[in-house]
């Protein structure tokens, strides 16, 4: 499981000083009525490798744009790295299936099913936003044309493209935007996605190509967030409500959904009338196949074209080797690999116990052992290579069994005859769930195991489907889990409230703390970068003294796509979002 907006980032962990393709223009949420129009919020630089774009003639570019610094991509060297989205057109092969392999099942297909990347790159196939981010980081407006900003970050003037077609036929305006921001944005709907409208006062339709979105407070997460959310055709959605359109979506995105098995596959089919353009591709078809070892068969095979998640780390590494039959990606993911502990739970409860947790897990062999190296250890909440937001100098939790042990001895936890701690008649004995066929991460799981009976701690290891998993997390039924999900980070924004904040949507450690709640409502009503910096340093240093969950690393990310596939961009930072480019993919003569 991974937040579909942590897909990962580029790989430089080296710190130093930056090239100039490793600034990513943002928008200036607070910079005086600035229009962005189509193509202005892109990555600034000049070489070759860097996309660039120009405005429209007449356009204003955005007035004092905000830089944030990101680092660079690693890109295998094969002539199918070079080729320019420009290759799919033209003389690109119309029609063939493009076949994905996937990890986990396909819970839902709506906007607010984006969390897991194997649904999000279904879901951004059949849907699009006003404005999306791409594989570079850049943010596109694509159902928007262009946008303005209100000097006080109070008010957002969306202009929207006209003569977009929904997958049914219907016309798409205004009142399907402003239909979809307020039904997730409704307290009653209790969306997972409902913190990315916060400070949201009203949604405004004036006119069909014309959406207003007024606010009670700025929002500088707004644009990376709530304008990002996928548009549903509206009046089909309040005909069959939330949880049928989850399991038949209807969207403007250059494919239609054909068939959905949730735990098989999934296809989706070439629309016709998609704005852009009907895609090269009649069909792209996820199948889910939860064995990493069996997606890797099926890439060397030939039998799928791509992993959309990836392998096991010995994989990733040997097919990034094979230029001749791949073109593959290297970047970080921004996502946290690390265990969600419910709090709530006795033996989670005490910030004490949770720092000697750490203290008791070897991180680094962990990433030597499991993930080949592959991967860099998490000091909080933030990737160390998100360098405009990322704070170290936080608390940090050595390996240090002695030491491990005697914070457990202090907080209470005394060790039994049969070496198991325990405290006012309670056992330190838990489950940890891991995903079912999970060979990656269940082996991590394995040897936290034996490094946490070593200092008197039972967990026991179960799997489950992931569905299962997540639902009972957020319900507070289950003591802990394992998997990766962004806890800020997503977009190039550091705002983590559907995940840290008390009443955030994926709380799923159950984590409760006013004085993190209170900054990070801060933290998305201040506009000035460098005054936002200080609040997610304290956040930053707040997760590391709380630790509200075990976080282990951030893993390198591998996409691999066999030599068949045309139109690829020459370069990524986010290797999981190249997906959202697949109308422009054709499959080779």
């Amino acid at each position: 499981m991974t937040d579909t907006r942590c897909r990962g980032f580029g790989n430089d962990l080296s710190g130093g000083k930056l090239s100039r393709r490793e600034l990513l223009f943002r928008a200036a949420l607070a910079g005086g009525a600035a229009t962005v129009a189509a193509g202005v919020l892109a990555a600034c630089g000049g070489g070759s490798a860097t996309p660039t774009t120009v405005p429209p003639s007449g356009a204003k570019p955005a007035a004092s744009p905000t830089i944030m610094a990101l680092p660079t991509a690693e890109i295998a060297s094969s002539p199918a790295a070079s080729a320019s989205p420009a290759a799919a057109g033209g003389g690109a092969k119309q029609g063939g299936t493009m076949t994905w392999v996937a990890h986990q099942e396909l819970s839902g297909l709506g906007p607010a099913d984006t969390g897991p990347s194997d649904q999000w790159d279904i879901i951004t196939q059949i849907h699009n936003a006003l404005v999306e981010m791409d594989e570079n980081f850049v943010f596109q407006p694509v159902l928007a044309e262009s946008f303005e900003t209100a000097k006080d970050g109070l008010s957002y003037t969306f202009h929207l493209r006209k003569g977009v077609k929904f997958q049914d036929g219907a016309d798409f305006t205004s009142a399907d935007v402003k239909y979809t921001f307020d039904y997730y944005r409704d307290p009653k709907n209790a969306s997972v996605i409902a913190n990315n409208f916060q400070n949201v006062d009203s949604v405004e339709a004036p006119d069909p190509s014309t959406v207003v979105v007024k606010m009670t407070a700025p929002n500088a997460a707004f644009i990376a967030r709530g304008a990002t959310t996928f548009i549903v055709q509206s009046k089909y959605h309040a005909q069959v409500g939330e949880k049928k359109y989850r399991t038949a979506p209807i969207g403007t995105g250059a494919f239609k959904l054909k068939e959905w098995v949730a735990a098989d596959h999934t296809t989706v089919e070439a629309f016709d009338q998609h704005f852009r353009g009907r895609p090269h591709l009649d069909s792209i078809v996820e199948q889910v196949v939860p064995e990493p070892s069996v997606r890797a068969i099926a890439l060397e095979t030939g039998k799928a074209d791509s992993s959309v998640w990836v392998l096991l780390a010995a994989d990733d590494l040997k097919l990034m080797g094979e230029t001749d039959k791949f073109t593959s990606f290297r970047t970080v993911s921004v996502a946290v690999n690390h265990f969600p502990i419910n709090n709530e739970r006795p033996y989670f409860a005490d910030k004490q116990v949770r720092q000697a947790l750490l203290h008791a897990i070897d991180r680094q062999k962990v990433i030597d052992t499991v993930f080949q190296g592959a991967a860099v250890i998490a000091d909080c909440n933030i990737a160390p290579n998100l360098k405009a937001w990322y704070n170290p100098n936080v608390p940090k939790y050595d390996y240090n069994p002695d030491k491990a042990k005697a914070m457990l001895d202090t907080a209470g936890w005394r060790a039994g005859s049969d070496g198991i701690r325990a405290k006012d008649g309670q056992k330190f004995s838990f489950t940890c769930f891991v995903f079912t066929g999970d060979q990656a991460r269940k082996p991590e799981a394995e040897v936290v195991q034996q490094e946490l009976k070593a200092v008197g701690i039972d967990m026991k290891i179960q799997e489950a489907p992931v569905t299962n998993v997540n639902d009972q997390l957020l319900a507070g039924k289950i003591d802990a889990a394992l998997f990766n999900w962004t806890y800020g980070g997503s977009g190039g924004d550091p705002d983590a409230s559907t995940t840290l904040r008390s009443d955030g949507g994926s709380n799923f450690s159950h984590y409760k703390n006013p004085q993190m709640d209170q900054l990070l409502d801060q933290g998305l009503k201040e506009v000035d970068p460098q005054k936002r910096k200080q609040i997610y340093d304290q956040v930053q240093q707040i997760v590391a003294e709380d630790v509200p969950f075990l976080y282990m690393m951030y893993w390198n990310w591998f996409n691999h796509f066999t030599k068949r596939i045309e139109g690829l961009p020459k370069t990524a930072l986010s290797g999981g979002q190249l997906y959202a480019k697949a109308y422009q993919w054709s499959i080779a003569r």
